[in-house]
This record gives C-alpha cells, structure tokens and sequence, in this order.
C-alpha cells in the first residue's frame, strides 16, 4: 500500500462503534460517490461481502495486519495491486501509515473476511492526489481480503481440543517429546505437517531448539492431548518469515498430537495394577520368568502382544536378557500380580527405536501380567494341607509302590490335569523314573491320608520344552492325597520271598513230575505262594504280567519249559555275576 499523503480534511480516528455505525449509515445511502442528496461521500463505504463463520478476533487500532488489495478507479482503472507484486501489504493500522480511508475501512475485519471499500478524497489523497497514478479529488475503490492480524501485546494462545481422561504427567522445560503437527498461517494456509513427513516431531522443550512461541506451546500438555496453539510472528519467525512457505510477519497456527513425553533424567515407571492376596516371595534378579504383556506407545498404539501369539514370554530377568527398563521393572513383581511399566526410551530402544513399530526415542508402556517365575537353584516347596489324626508309623521312601490322587495346575490357576477324571488313583513306584522329578520328591516322607500342596520348578518338572499340555519352562503346582503305599521290592527284582525258598524248589514246582515245568505250572506255583503269605509279587503291575516275565526270565532257551538247569534264584544270578566279575 502506498504510504498516506496530506488530507484534505483532518478526521479524528472514530473508536469502532462510532465507526461501525458509520458504515451503516454509509452502507444506507448506497455504494455511489455521492450521498442521497448529490454531495460528496463523508466517510468510507464498506461492503462485507465475504464473512467467515468464525471470527476470533477484529483488527483494532495499534494492530498489524497482512492483506491483499486491487485498488480501481470509479471507471474500474486499477491503479495499484498487491497481487501484481506478490507481496502481501505488512502494516501497524491506526497509526497514521496509511491512508485514513484505509485505516478505518480495515477496522473490525476478521481474517479471511473480504471488503470492498470506497474512500472519498478526503480520506484517501485529497485535492492533491499523488503524482502520476493518482489524480486530484479521485474516489478509490478498494477490494481487501486481511490474512493475518496480530498486536504486539499478544501472547500465545492456547485451545485444548481433546484431553483424554488419564494424565501420567505433563510437558515441562527439559523434557523431551514427540508429537505430530499441522501447521499453517492465520488464514488456513498450510505451510508444513508432520504427517506426510512419516514421523512425529522429536525435540526438547525449553532449550532453544523451537521457536519461542511453540516451546510455550507444548507446556502443560498430556500424552494424546490436542491442541491449537497460535503463535504470534515475535515468537515465531519474526521479520524474516522462514523460506519461501512462511512469510514474514506471519502469525502461526499448529495443530498438535503429544505422542509422547520424557526427561533425560526419568527412571522406569512402576504402577500395581492387580496384587494377588498372599505374596510370600517377589521376582529378583536372576529368576526366570513367564509373563504376558501388551506393549503400546503412550498414545495408546499397540506394537505388541503376547497373547496374540498364545505364548507367554520367557525370560531371565536382571541378567541383560531383556531391555534394561523391562529387566527392572519386572524385579519385585509377585506371582499372578498385573502391573503397568513405563519406560523412558534410554532404558528401552532409545533414539534409533528397532524394526517399523517402535520409532526413535519412543516412551513404551507395557501392561504384565506375571503368569510364574523361579530360580535355577529352587527345590520343591512342600506345604503339608492335612495329615491323618492316627499316629503314623511308616511313611513313603524309595522303592514303595504308592496310590495317590492328584491336580496339577500352573499358578496363574489354569488345570492341567487331574487324576479324578480318570476315576483311579494314580499308581507309581518311587525312585523308578516313573513320574516327574519333583513330584517323586514330594511323595516321599508322606503318611496314607496325608495332603500336600507340592511347588515343582520347571527344571524338577518338564524343562524347558515342556510336555503335551504343559507349556515350556512352567512351574507346577500339585495337590497330592496319598491313598495307599506298599514296600517295593529290590530294583530288579519281580518277586521276593518273606521266608527262605523251598529246600528243593524245582520239585515242589514241577507239580506233575515230568521234569519240567510249563507256564501253566509255574503261574499256579507262583500264586500259591502269594495266596499262603510265603513271597510276594512287584507292587503296581499286572500279577500276570509279572509272572509271564518270571518265566521268560527263567525259559533260558526260550522253548516254552523249564528244567532244573535253568531254573536259578535271582540272588544265585548276583553271586555268580560277582564271581564272574572277579
């Protein structure tokens, strides 16, 4: 806009609502150059052709504003265009820079509003005019659309849009954060946005590495909050506006998304979430774990999950095993226990983020749910439930023959297995391999009727791999009932004597004579024995069975009989091998 040259009439600068009825009365009488009764205009006609539906604030005397302009002539002659230049017009109204027509006409405008202004020569060049663009006595026509206006008593201005309902904590000086952006000037035109960029924006807050406004911006704001925040030009770019997008003198709009926040200085995050009822022993260092997680971003973006894969994670925790921030947030947690970890990207993945999910310098939240965990050097936890009110005298040892009811769960409380569905105890022989390591510990020492409640490491159990049912590296929890025991016989051993065997043991087991003896008469011989109280067989396996393998035993020759000369007491077979062996 040209600058102002002398008037012909000396106004005095209107307060807005004098002007403003001004105008209607202008507006009244018409958009001509001359009044109703053939005089010359008095004040300035303002046209409000274009309004926008929102308009936060008016220009008002002292403010700057941006605009463009086609300045005409009655005839419709342009004689001047800040379109032509491609310059928007950056002035103070108010204050004697322009002409007065136009510093009254600009007043009360909001941005993107669009006027037509005509300025009698009184109030635009007078008698004079302004040599060879503008003659003496000349009505303008002007049509202005204002961009930007901004005072320099503004401050920033910040709109919350969305707030969501759990703050962890809020943006300080010093602190780092993420967040995404749209940024545009005054009138809604955008100038730069994050979003197309693939990534948030990643910056401290406080220390110089934004423009002033923006770090007074982001303070105060909560992970997934929105804001609008509109930064004057002094606190923005200034006079020298930035590149070719942001002109000078621009007032700045940026829509913002916090993603996240953390200071160099923060530690891992720890919140209970669900602490079962009894907690006689916490995870340290060392122990080996298995746990469920969900892991998400503080926005609330989801990256991970173990209960997608159905599989728990497990790990040794404070052994370097896993993230630093997770190796500590998970020392102290109790069996069953779901807590929520949040960990500062320098005890996470730090600026670099890894794979497509976690970016750089990102803040993890995990929620865990502590399915069990043990130590390498644990033995099975045994807890005596009830003990039978007679007075026992035996009690289980290597080599008993015993029955006993069972369940087996993990200590998250999910059933494994249980021996009532099979509608018989169970049935084993202790110290013969032929049940989990632990669970044969914690049947020994028991009296029939005794219960127990038996913790067994994974490592005294199924291992690592597990087995089918039971997932790798579990702890078991067993509840035992012991039904029955008998004494078991010597390893190796299928039958056993209470009293010497007969003087002449394979005439009194050839029944009819013949000089051998066949299964038929071996079976009858060795259940007499059994019947009259003189021997006994192996505890837990088929009679028959049992004495079908006596007999192959003893069948050197696998013919089908046996002779004198085959026929040997176990025992004999031990010396003899003792002798062989010397």
């Amino acid at each position: 806009m040209f600058p102002a040259g002398p008037p012909s009439h000396s106004l005095l600068r209107l307060p807005l609502l004098q002007l403003l009825l001004l105008v209607v009365q202008a507006v009244g009488r018409g958009l001509g150059r001359a009044s109703p009764a053939g005089g010359p205009l008095e004040d300035v006609v303002i046209e409000r052709y274009h309004i926008p539906r929102a308009c936060p604030r008016e220009v008002q005397m002292g403010d700057f504003v941006r605009y463009h302009y086609n300045g005409t002539f009655e005839d419709g002659k342009k004689f001047d265009s800040s379109y032509d230049r491609n310059t928007l017009v950056a002035i103070v109204v108010g204050v004697g820079r322009l002409i007065t027509g136009m510093d009254r006409g600009l007043m009360g405008m909001c941005v993107n509003e669009r006027r037509r202004l005509i300025v009698p020569p009184h109030l635009g060049y007078g008698s004079i005019g302004l040599a060879g663009l503008i003659p003496p006595d000349a009505t303008l026509y002007f049509d202005v659309v204002l961009l930007d206006v901004w005072n320099k008593e503004d401050t920033v201005q910040v709109s919350t849009l969305l707030r969501p309902p759990h703050c962890p904590r809020m943006v300080q000086d010093g602190d780092f954060v993420r967040y995404h952006y749209n940024g545009t000037l005054l009138d809604g035109t955008s100038f730069d946005t994050s979003y197309s960029k693939g990534g948030t924006y990643d910056t401290y807050v406080g220390s110089g590495w934004l423009i002033k406004g923006m770090d007074q911006g982001l303070l105060g704001m909560c992970p997934g909050e929105r804001r609008k925040i509109i930064i004057p030009p002094f606190l923005a770019y200034g006079e020298k506006g930035y590149g070719t997008v942001i002109p000078p003198h621009a007032s700045l709009v940026f829509h913002i998304l916090l993603i996240d926040v953390h200071n160099p200085k923060d530690t891992v995050q720890l919140e209970t979430l669900e602490l079962p009822a009894g907690c006689v022993r916490r995870a340290v260092a060392g122990d080996f774990m298995r746990y469920h997680y969900n892991g998400s971003l503080m926005d609330g973006t989801l990256f991970d999950s173990s209960y997608s894969r159905n599989h728990t994670y497990n790990t040794y925790i404070g052994q370097g095993y896993i993230i630093p921030g997770m190796d500590q947030g998970l020392q102290g947690a109790c069996i069953g226990e779901r807590r929520r970890i949040t960990i500062p990207p320098h005890l996470a993945y730090g600026e670099n983020g890894t794979g497509d999910k976690i970016p750089g310098s990102a803040v993890l939240i995990f929620s865990v749910h502590v399915i069990d965990f043990h130590n390498p050097a644990d033995v099975v936890e045994i807890r005596t439930l009830s003990r039978p009110l007679e007075t026992c005298n035996e009690t289980t040892k290597l080599g008993d023959f015993v029955r006993y009811h069972y369940n087996c769960s993990l200590l998250d409380g999910t059933q494994l297995f249980t021996s009532h569905d099979y509608g018989a105890p169970q049935e084993a022989t202790l110290g013969a391999n032929k049940v989990i390591e632990g669970l044969d510990t914690g049947l020994q020492g028991m009296c029939v009727g005794e219960r127990r409640q038996l913790i067994v490491p994974p490592h005294l159990a199924h291992g690592e791999s597990g087995a089918r049912g039971v997932p790798g590296s579990a702890v078991l929890l067993f509840e035992v009932e012991l039904v029955s025991r008998e004494d078991g016989l010597p390893t190796g051993y299928l039958f056993v004597w209470h009293e010497d065997p007969p003087a002449n043991l394979f005439e009194d087991m050839d029944l009819n004579k013949d000089g051998e003896v066949p299964p038929e008469e071996f079976s009858t011989f060795i259940k007499a024995q059994v019947s009259e109280g003189k021997g006994r067989l192996m505890p837990g396996q088929d009679p028959e069975k049992t004495i079908g393998d006596m007999f192959q035993n003893q069948d050197r020759n696998q013919d089908g009989k046996i002779t004198v000369e085959e026929l040997k007491l176990k025992s004999d077979e031990d010396q003899e091998r003792v002798h062989e062996e010397l």
